[in-house]
């Protein structure tokens, strides 16, 4: 099984870096997208009592008020993770030991 992995990562270490990047970015808007459907599921179970042809000023303000607290909430929890990574030795420094 350790040889599966070790040739898994020496084949990482070859992939075209503009493939690579084009690879990250994409997660990226993977992540956000993630995101985005999220916070709209959330808030919508949230605001919306019933349909209409308009949306109301009480709506309207529950959708901003939610939207905000949804990417406050989720910018917190990333920096908080962040931290506690930063606070913990990196796996990989502790195995070379």
């Amino acid at each position: 099984m350790a040889s599966s992995s070790s040739s898994s990562a020496a084949g990482l270490g070859s992939v075209d870096p503009q493939l690579q990047h084009f690879i990250e970015v994409e997660t990226q808007k993977q992540r956000f997208q993630q995101l985005v459907h999220q916070m709209t599921e959330l808030c919508w179970e949230k605001c919306m009592d019933k349909p209409g042809p308009k949306l109301d000023s009480r709506a309207e303000a529950c959708f901003v008020n939610c939207a905000e607290r949804f990417i406050d909430t989720s910018q917190f929890i990333l920096n908080r993770l962040e931290q506690t990574q930063k606070s913990k030795p990196v796996f990989s420094e502790s195995l070379s030991d």
